[in-house]
């Protein structure tokens, strides 16, 4: 049974990879095999084939006797965990992305294309790789590639140009969210588990990301696909891109509220969702209110609408990335085997066990730290910091935390469905995962070993 669980894995994430030549939607493999491995984790466990474990390391068994109704709740509770904390990142990422849609319903990001006058592509290619760095490291990687993707909606119209910069977005953001402590889940994990300090986290990782970040988008300015100019039809946006009374105001106010999300988290120590919350709240209120055009009426208000702005967000992508962190949370979830920690024996799950035996099979530490961010664009990274963050009891601000945020951030850039920049991304420009690994997999592998070999010296 354990096998065929790890086996579904295997078969769901293929399905994923092979989207357009299966002609299905990555959706599909990604509900199916989530929903298939808790069943099958289900059966299994209350026909006493395997244990569960839950994020505590405590093991239940239901093996028969007295206990089975406690271990029932163990798992009814694993369950909802998982399902909880999938929920935040999604409500998150919903919230986000409503914003965004409400601040281009107000031709908002019109007033950052006015600012962008270059019509050369290697140009245009810095400006978003820097826009995304800096972004990112404010406001997330995930909601910076979504602000920058929907800007180059107004910049390149055509999609397959557009392809190649959206790509080297995500590589950006997610090399700026691996320097600050809120730009990325795994490195806000980290600082909330007082594994690194936020100034530490800034001053150690910032050039190592810089280094990440200017070694690919360098070497794809010596691509055919940026050179030249962008072109762009002249009676391409017309109307569209006109500003309106409201696009300054919805602008200047969405992103302000995304960046207070943060701000918002460190006063009162809730999740970040519930900032996002208020965020959508104050967005939405004054979307509500405020006249767009001159002679605004109420008949033309259905046009600006937080309603059209929910109607337009990717909810399959949503459903997607709900579907891939449950499917890793069964994982997370079956007992694979045990392991020697501190002389005693130890149940551990599928992944903690993984992550175990490459750092018994491999003494070096540093080379399980870059493997950790190679598994990263495999597997979500933060089943795997939260491994690496019980595998060792070193103390705050030690250069392997500093490694494992660097890794575990910007390895995932490797691979379309390795971070949720890349999900995001995937999900609002329809990229192709074949596509991606031939033509930007191989900047960010080398991005992420510049950066690493630099980090090295640094941490």
């Amino acid at each position: 049974m354990i096998a065929l669980i790890i086996f579904i894995f295997v078969f769901g994430y293929i399905g994923i990879t092979l989207e357009h030549p299966l002609k299905m939607d990555k959706t599909v493999p990604a509900l199916l095999m989530a929903a298939v491995m808790w069943a099958l984790l289900a059966i299994g466990f209350h026909e006493g084939m395997f244990n569960v474990i839950d994020g505590h390391e405590n093991v239940f068994s239901f093996l028969g006797g007295h206990d089975n109704e406690h271990a029932e709740e163990g798992f009814t509770n694993l369950l909802l965990h998982h399902l909880g904390k999938t929920s935040e990142i999604l409500m998150f990422l919903i919230g986000a992305m409503t914003i965004v849609e409400i601040i281009d319903l107000h031709r908002g990001f019109s007033i950052i294309k006015g600012w962008i006058k270059t019509k050369s592509k290697k140009s245009l290619l810095w400006i978003m790789a820097i826009l995304g760095f800096i972004l990112s490291a404010i406001i997330d990687n995930l909601t910076a590639t979504i602000v920058l993707v929907t800007l180059l909606r107004k910049l390149i119209p055509n999609r397959n140009e557009r392809l190649w910069y959206t790509g080297m977005i995500v590589v950006a953001a997610n090399a700026g969210g691996a320097w600050s402590p809120i730009g990325d889940v795994t490195t806000t994990m980290l600082w909330i588990g007082k594994r690194v300090s936020a100034m530490a986290l800034v001053t150690k990782l910032i050039v190592p990301s810089i280094v990440c970040m200017v070694v690919p988008t360098f070497l794809a300015t010596l691509m055919p696909a940026f050179k030249g100019n962008i072109e762009v039809d002249a009676n391409e946006y017309d109307e569209e891109e006109k500003q309106l009374l409201s696009s300054k105001t919805m602008l200047f106010l969405g992103l302000g509220m995304i960046v207070s999300v943060p701000i918002f988290k460190t006063i009162t120590h809730l999740p970040p969702y519930i900032g996002m919350m208020l965020a959508l709240g104050v967005v939405w209120l004054v979307s509500e209110y405020i006249h767009p055009e001159e002679d605004f009426t109420e008949e033309r208000k259905h046009l600006y609408s937080p309603h059209k702005a929910l109607s337009r967000i990717e909810m399959s992508s949503i459903l997607f990335f709900l579907g891939i962190l449950m499917a890793v949370a069964a994982l997370e979830t079956l007992v694979y085997g045990s392991v020697m920690i501190d002389g005693a024996e130890v149940q551990v799950g599928t992944l903690r066990y993984v992550a175990e035996m490459l750092n018994g099979a491999i003494p070096n530490q540093n080379i399980v730290v870059m493997l950790l961010g190679i598994l990263s664009a495999i597997i979500d990274n933060v089943p795997l910091v939260a491994a690496s963050m019980g595998m060792y009891s070193l103390p705050m601000d030690d250069s392997l935390w500093h490694l494992i945020a660097y890794s575990a951030g910007t390895g995932g850039s490797m691979l379309i469905i390795g971070s949720a920049a890349g999900v995001a991304a995937m999900g609002m420009e329809k990229i192709d995962f074949i596509w991606y690994f031939k033509k930007i997999t191989w900047l960010a592998a080398l991005g992420f070993v510049a950066g690493f070999v630099v980090a090295l010296y640094i941490v």
